[in-house]
């Protein structure tokens, strides 16, 4: 902005008294004004100074003692040339003033605000710089900054406030049952999920959350570990029938990292995800429990499960590098068998459905024999005859034709071996918060 500047005109009026008219025959001189504006004549060169002439000889003398015109160059008149300004210039802002206000409204550094604001003032009264009103208003605000800070810590204020940072760092992850977005995608770190509706897009859908034991930071192994052993065993409890689960998705996990597990985050959380983890997940819940099944329902899906998770424990190794695992393995199918076939004819069925469920009750007694074999196998080839034996055996088409009865999926994975999420057995990427 520029500044503005007050011009006051001072008229000076010389009252002159008449001069006598002149004589007949005199010569009258007339003064002319200069020109209005800048203007720089020209200085004759000569022995003399710069605006100082000789005094003229007698003979110049004109009338009434005074030179002819033209004997000497009018006076110099002075031009605006650099370092004039017409306008006032006016004084410098104090640098330690706008610093006291900046940091008396911010109130991040009270202390410091209040002290530049003092100085700030003593040298705007010697120096006769601007910024007055800005170091008052900086050093006020900065008092009141100071006294807060003196209030939160005197009430334990500052004890709250982390209290209520680390809450909201633990409650930042969905619950059981909610749908999410996740910025960075499901892989990788992050620092925020976002809860969304699961009748839209999302990017995960949570079906379990594990707490872990308070203590020092177990490691990004121990806590990877145990949430990728956990959430494989926990998502048949949310999806029980793994018919149902989408052949693209897969179990992804969010553990904590040893930033957040400083702010208290004890959580993992076990979530459902697109195999392409850039990709989103649609189509609604795929929560399918007791708080979604009827009686008869429930009981089916308990009772192929207890075979379903027994066949989820294979060994890693095959039988050609560790038998004994793998014998002890078909052992334990034995058992899950006998188990659900009791479980099948333990229920009371709806009379379409007694007929398919008995069916599939028969077919798990005769899974007995072959795995019987298996687990008694004296080599690895006979384990891989008793083996094949067992594969022949299974007949999916009983399974569908139970399932139509009980109003279940009939669809069955792509993959039966892939475990309960029909593909789930994914890689088991893990995020970290």
């Amino acid at each position: 902005m520029r500044p503005v500047v007050r011009e006051f005109c001072t008229v000076i009026v010389t009252v002159f008294a008449p001069a006598p008219p002149p004589e007949p025959g005199s010569t009258v001189l007339v003064s002319i004004p200069p020109p209005p504006g800048p203007y720089q004549p020209q200085e004759p060169q000569g022995p003399y100074p710069q605006g100082q002439y000789p005094p003229p000889p007698p003979s110049a003398q004109g009338p009434y003692g005074t030179p002819p015109y033209g004997a000497y160059p009018p006076p110099p008149y002075q031009g605006w040339g650099q370092g004039y300004s017409p306008y006032n210039q006016p004084a410098p802002v104090n640098g330690l003033a706008i610093a006291a206000l900046v940091l008396g409204v911010l109130c991040c550094l009270p202390a410091v605000g209040l002290v530049l604001g003092l100085i700030a003032l003593r040298q705007i009264k010697k120096k006769g710089e601007r910024g007055k009103a800005m170091a008052v208003i900086g050093s006020v605000l900065s008092s009141l900054g100071l006294a807060l800070w003196v209030l939160v810590l005197a009430t334990n204020g500052v004890s709250e406030f982390w209290d209520g940072f680390k809450d909201a760092a633990n409650s930042s992850s969905p619950v059981k049952g909610e749908c999410f977005d996740s910025p960075s995608g499901l892989e990788g770190a992050t620092y925020d999920l976002d809860e969304v509706s699961c009748s839209g897009t999302h990017d995960g859908e949570v079906f379990a959350v594990i707490t872990l034991p308070d203590g020092d930071f177990p490691g990004d192994a121990s806590v990877t570990g145990t949430a990728e052993d956990r959430c494989y065993k926990l998502r048949s409890t949310y999806a029980m029938d793994a018919w149902a689960v989408p052949d693209d998705v897969d179990v992804y996990y969010v553990v904590p990292s040893e930033e957040s597990w400083d702010l208290g985050d004890r959580e993992i959380t076990c979530a459902f995800g697109d195999t392409d983890s850039d990709a989103a997940m649609d189509g609604g819940s795929l929560r399918n429990d007791e708080t979604t099944l009827d009686a008869d329902q429930l009981a089916y899906l308990k009772a192929v499960n207890v075979q379903q998770a027994a066949a989820e424990s294979v060994p890693e190794d095959m039988p050609e590098d560790d038998l004994k695992a793998n014998k002890e393995w078909a052992a334990q199918l034995v058992s899950a068998l006998d188990e659900e076939a009791g479980l099948l004819r333990g229920h009371t069925w709806p009379a379409d459905a007694r007929k398919p469920v008995e069916a599939v009750a028969k077919e798990a007694e005769a899974l007995q024999v072959p795995w019987s074999k298996a687990a008694v196998a004296a080599d690895v080839d006979s384990f891989y005859v008793h083996y094949g034996e067992a594969l022949e055996l299974e007949d999916t088409d009983l399974s569908v034709t139970a399932r139509e009865a009980l109003g279940l999926a009939t669809t069955p994975p792509a993959d039966d071996e892939g475990g309960a999420g029909g593909g789930s057995g994914g890689s088991g990427d893990d995020l970290e918060v």
